[in-house]
């Protein structure tokens, strides 16, 4: 390396000056501040950068070679390893520069991405934001419950009425996907291998054991349609990087734009295993939450809030800040009992588990809205600090 290079030369330098000199301290002390001033010239940055390949580099996963495996983890395309941050001994600036140029690399062409659904003014609105989140399973985003769509109507299974009336009443609006965490591909089919053709073997003999190969594999390939008519063919899941999950999906979506919205009051809906994902979203984020999260409408939430391991400040914000719809034969908005200490459960007035939304609607809309006036009112009852420069203000003025 250059700079090994030059420290050696140096080195050289320093012990065939010292030969040279006659000898006595006052020339080896001018040798030394010589050597110094030598060294004070010598810009090793500038030399580590000369001697350091291009920094120009790729733009893409494909191009840097790596890609997520189906565990989402990265791995390098030909070795299957890990990332390696010392890609050049002795080159750490070069290294770094590498690995923040990785770390840039949004998805490629051919990865796998997820979507949101968003009003216009979700990221603008100054004032209020209504985040959506729907259960596990088969619904996709915007739904409640497919059955409803399928049996009922649209507006008992789908977000559709919520995302209206929130917008009639000047919330943005922000519809997450937690159910679509990877892509289904068909996997490649396996080539098998033809046995060694023997040379001595008569060509009739081998174009009978062809025939009787080509139709020992059609008798097997009827078979297993037979054996099992749904199975057109093998697929495999590849997962969308930093959505695999609903928790993740969840988490990257506050980090891109709910946490970077305008909004000093967001809101939340989140029915069944949505509710579980918005107590994972509140311990994993629970100061940026709890300052920008006003009031959340659980419905029919699974969340536990023992086996989630959420500490006593969430719990005591839940109280204060939640509200849960449970499935129940009482009417609308009764209070419900129940053992664990997070938030308040009230009837959704149906005991069906994927009607609570929709029999909760109004309720729900209410519940906001009473969050908002005791925040507005909260907001307006904080004193004004005067401090001795605006006093001075004023007097001027005056």
């Amino acid at each position: 390396m250059l700079v090994h290079l030059v420290v050696s030369i140096l080195s050289t330098v320093w012990i065939t000056m010292a030969q040279n000199q006659p000898g006595g301290p006052e020339e080896k002390d001018k040798t030394s501040t010589a050597l110094k001033d030598l060294l004070s010239r010598i810009d090793l940055e500038e030399l580590m950068k000369k001697d350091e390949p291009s920094l120009k580099f790729p733009q893409t996963l494909a191009e840097f070679e790596y890609s997520f495996n189906e565990k989402g983890q990265l791995r390098h395309v030909k070795t299957g390893e890990p990332y390696v941050f010392n890609y050049h001994e002795d080159l750490h600036r070069w290294n770094q520069k590498r690995y923040e140029a990785l770390g840039e690399v949004d998805a490629s062409e051919d990865e796998p991405k997820s979507f949101i659904f968003t009003s216009e003014d979700a990221i603008t609105n100054p004032d209020k934001l209504m985040v959506l989140i729907h259960g596990s399973g088969v619904v996709r985003v915007g739904q409640w419950a497919r059955r409803l769509i399928i049996n009922e109507d649209l507006d008992s299974g789908t977000q559709i009425p919520f995302i209206k009336r929130a917008m009639d009443e000047g919330y943005g609006v922000i519809v997450l996907n937690t159910n679509e965490n990877y892509i289904e591909v068909e996997k490649p089919k396996k080539q098998m291998q033809s046995p060694a053709n023997d040379t001595d073997e008569p060509a009739e003999k081998k174009e009978k054991k062809d025939d009787s190969q080509k139709e020992t594999k059609k008798r097997r390939d009827f078979y297993e349609k037979y054996r099992n008519p749904q199975k057109e063919k093998e697929t495999k899941h590849i997962p969308i990087r930093d959505n695999s999950t609903p928790e993740e999906h969840t988490l990257y979506v506050w980090d891109h734009f709910i946490s970077r919205s305008s909004a000093k009051n967001v809101v939340f809906v989140a029915h069944s295993y949505g509710g579980l994902v918005f107590v994972e979203l509140m311990i994993q984020r629970e100061a940026e939450v709890k300052n920008k999260v006003i009031s959340v409408a659980l419905t029919d939430s699974v969340h536990n809030v023992w086996h989630q391991e959420a500490g006593k400040s969430i719990l005591d914000w839940m109280q204060e800040h939640c509200r849960n719809w449970v499935s129940s034969s009482e009417p609308l908005d009764t209070p419900v009992e129940f053992m664990l200490p997070d938030c308040p459960r009230v009837s959704a007035g149906t005991e069906r588990h994927e009607l609570t939304s929709w029999k909760s609607f109004s309720s729900i809309f209410k519940y906001f809205t009473q969050a908002l006036e005791a925040q507005n009112t909260e907001a307006k009852s904080k004193p004004t600090v005067t401090t001795r420069s605006s006093n001075r203000k004023k007097s001027e003025e005056l």
